[in-house]
């Protein structure tokens, strides 16, 4: 059956369930379109939906004439649908997120047996044992910080080119997460992941080796209560989190890991092993939150070359990146945000050049992250200032 039809029967039973019902629900805007319990207690549901309408505009620098008009956008850069609760018992927890703007759904191939990719979660968290859990399924690998918050968390319009150029995303897999408890506020937190290698909603199998990712996190002064950007809790007492995360892809095929591009060859694929480095904090007190990140990526075999030595063309982004970021959220939960990017490649011509991202942004939280609107204005600063641009960003953001 197509995930068209899928779509339009949930929705045809979830409207019938709500007209014959003619309840009041109890449910808070933000909450879900439906949260309920069963009756015995056997099972929980939660339904969402959430999308962001971007209005996007960039200007090229000109030789003679100053910065000029490239191009504009108005579109709907991510619409989701987000299943999530327990079954059976608590301890067993489920989570679902299907894409459907273009741009949540391309990168049909070969791979997906041509099919868009629908499923960005898929997963199944099981809390065997004590602080032990056990996930299983297609989810977000534990990579850099910015890039586990939620695309609906974030307190500018969207995530630095530090995550653009290096994060390693989703896979299918198992993970294992534990937390540990060290006097009354330490919280160690630390995830083991071993997943395909090859990124999601790939069905042609392994095509490589392995992929292995470690993740260590430090919460000096107890927990937050999210995961999310923003001092949107105002805490009242400094919080802090420290974490690192080693990932390593065996005999990758792809330029970034287990994204990008695939390394053809005339006889397959280019293998190399790929590693990448995140080391990243967060700190919120009152109305102040800073964020910040480096990353480095680093590949055996980064060139890929045919047999007789002749590269292809492609080539694995190696390199490094730093991302800061820091905003202040005024009593009325108008926010302003400052964010600096470097990145820095290891091999020219790579696909993604050195450059400096400069970027200014205000948030309106009307409902927190749930209902707001945010604007952001950045100039991408690069070694040939032909290549320098100003990019404007508008987005609406809404979650049900």
């Amino acid at each position: 059956m197509k995930i068209q039809y899928f779509f339009l029967i949930f929705f045809l039973l979830a409207a019938g369930f709500q007209g014959s019902a003619q309840d009041i629900t109890e449910s808070t805007f933000g909450n879900g379109i439906i949260n309920s319990v069963a009756k015995d207690s056997s099972f929980s549901i939660k339904f969402g939906a959430r999308f962001q309408a971007l209005y996007a505009a960039d200007w090229r620098d000109s030789e003679f004439e100053g910065f000029e008009s490239e191009s504009s956008n108005i579109l709907i850069r991510r619409a989701r649908l987000k299943f999530g609760g327990f079954a059976y018992s608590p301890k067993l927890e489920y989570k679902i997120e299907l894409g459907l703007s273009n741009r949540d759904i391309a990168g049909a191939s070969e791979f997906t047996e041509g099919a868009p990719m629908y499923i960005f979660d898929a997963v199944l968290k099981w809390n065997f044992y004590e602080n032990f859990v056990l996930w299983a399924g297609q989810a977000k690998l534990p990579g850099n910080r910015e890039r586990v918050v939620s695309s609906g968390d974030l307190q500018l319009v969207d995530r630095s080119l530090l995550n653009s150029r290096f994060n390693i995303d989703r896979d299918l897999g198992i993970q294992l997460h534990h937390k540990t408890f060290l006097g009354r506020n330490v919280i160690v937190k630390e995830i083991f992941a071993l997943s395909q290698g090859e990124g999601r909603n790939v069905v042609t199998g392994n095509l490589g080796g392995h992929q292995y990712t470690g993740r260590l996190e430090v919460l000096p002064f107890g927990e937050f209560k999210d995961y999310r950007e923003a001092a949107l809790e105002r805490y009242q007492t400094p919080k802090l989190s420290v974490g690192v995360t080693y990932d390593y892809n065996d005999d990758a095929v792809k330029t970034r890991s287990n994204m990008g591009e695939y390394m053809f060859t005339e006889n397959g694929f280019h293998q190399t092993d790929i590693s990448t480095f995140f080391a990243d904090f967060m700190f919120k007190y009152k109305a102040l939150s800073i964020l910040g990140e480096f990353a480095h990526r680093d590949a055996e075999n980064p060139i890929a070359r045919e047999e007789d030595g002749m590269p292809t063309g492609a080539i694995v982004n190696t390199g490094n990146s730093i991302n800061l970021q820091g905003g202040y959220l005024l009593d009325n939960n108008i926010e302003f945000v400052g964010r600096f990017t470097n990145v820095q490649e290891d091999i020219p011509g790579s696909r993604f050049p050195n450059q400096n991202q400069y970027t200014l942004g205000v948030s309106k939280y009307i409902s927190n992250h749930k209902l707001k609107v945010q604007t952001d204005i950045s100039f991408n600063d690069n070694p040939e200032p032909e290549m320098n641009h100003i990019m404007y960003r508008l987005q609406i953001d809404f979650h049900l």
